[in-house]
């Protein structure tokens, strides 16, 4: 039997161990435990849940006085210029975010009763019902933004996902390329995503709580400890070996600005011309970090890499990106390239080299779709 190890504050429970209420020689994956002392976290998570109470309910009781004032508005806008109605839009999507979030938390608590509350335990089913949460709430997120802006989101290499183990490397331009994951790769071929998220995302008590249910690694970044949260993120890829294991992670590891590609370009420069020539023709993409994902390639041997891009969510950074309007009716294209893992190189830094020419190779895919942005594809609807 192995030992579990301490990482920093983080106990991590190692592969083999039965945790508290689970079934002997049910082997779970290691969980993460939160950074910092417990009473801030519930604290934190306290304020959150009545914020979010709090401002639904507001929302609710005052949206017919809102939406007859943006209705206004929006109805000036549309005999000018035929703007389309986009404050009745962003007040309908800010209810359904919220909206969203306490259905979650709804959720939460029935997947915590059913797994013997406060005397149930990590275990096999109550990992897989959170999955299950965790794809109706990401995928709950976006389906309201898809239907009030009317966007379609068209999927080329669909047929590539097949099953795990999967490390997928994806894109990261828009709040809403968040749910995307969940939206083309967990809900069509039932596949359970570990994720690498920032840790600003435990703002949301859905993920503060949940997502410490199922392996989840919350990235703190500008610590200076970057080898102490890679080797947090390599956690995820332990025992990643079924056929329906997958982990998740931003290579760029923040979302892409043109004003962040220059700056890290520049940088790049002054650090190694090596590095300057890999990330020099990059531009749409951020320059990848390679740390996490060689760390989850190196734990997890036998998992095979999807590469995920997509272009039409570009401007999309924040909710008032929404209010132009130029968001409604469009066509979101997706691509996933696979490959299986004896395609890749074994040795650390040609693993690195390998995800900087991916990389590239993905930010001519993007450049070859905004410049042909009618282009007849196969595609599939997600």
């Amino acid at each position: 039997m192995e030992s579990g190890r301490a990482t920093g504050s983080s106990l991590i429970v190692g592969r083999g161990l039965e945790p508290p209420g689970t079934q002997a020689g049910e082997a779970l994956s290691p969980l993460l435990a939160p950074e910092g002392p417990a009473i801030r976290r519930r604290g934190r998570i306290a304020v959150a849940i009545g914020c979010e109470l709090a401002l639904w309910a507001c929302l609710t009781v005052l949206a017919p006085i809102l939406l007859a004032a943006v209705g206004v508005v929006d109805l000036a806008l549309w005999l000018r210029r035929r703007k389309p109605w986009m404050g009745v839009r962003i007040v309908v999507l800010v209810w359904w975010f919220l909206a969203v979030e306490l259905r979650g938390l709804a959720g939460i608590v029935a997947v915590w009763l059913s797994a013997g509350g406060p005397w149930g335990r990590d275990s096999a089913t109550r990992r897989r019902r959170t999955y299950a949460l965790q794809v109706a709430w990401a995928t709950g997120h976006i389906a309201c933004f898809r239907r009030l802006c009317r966007v379609r989101f068209e999927v080329e290499g669909d047929e590539l996902v097949g099953r795990g183990p999967l490390v997928v490397l994806t894109r990261h331009a828009s709040v809403v390329d968040n749910g995307l994951p969940a939206l083309v790769l967990s809900r069509p071929h039932r596949l359970d995503l570990r994720y690498v998220l920032k840790s600003d995302l435990e703002a949301l008590p859905t993920l503060d709580v949940g997502a410490r249910w199922v392996p989840t690694c919350f990235v703190r970044r500008g610590t200076g400890d970057s080898t102490r949260q890679i080797e947090r993120v390599r956690t995820l890829a332990t025992g990643l070996d079924g056929e329906r294991d997958g982990v998740m992670i931003y290579p760029e590891g923040t979302r892409f600005t043109a004003r962040k590609l220059a700056a890290q370009q520049a940088r790049a420069a002054a650090e190694s011309p090596k590095l300057a020539e890999r990330v020099g023709g990059l531009r749409h993409l951020l320059p990848p970090r390679p740390g996490g994902p060689v760390a989850l390639l190196e734990e997890a041997p036998h998992a095979a890499v999807l590469v995920c891009g997509h272009v039409g969510l570009e401007d999309v950074h924040g909710l008032l990106d929404l209010w132009s309007g130029a968001v409604v009716g469009r066509r979101v294209r997706i691509r996933i390239w696979r490959h299986e893992r004896h395609e890749l190189p074994l040795d650390r830094d040609e693993l690195a080299a390998w995800l900087y020419e991916r990389w590239q190779a993905l930010d001519d895919w993007i450049d070859a779709q905004l410049a042909d942005p009618h282009g007849r594809r196969e595609a599939v609807r997600a």
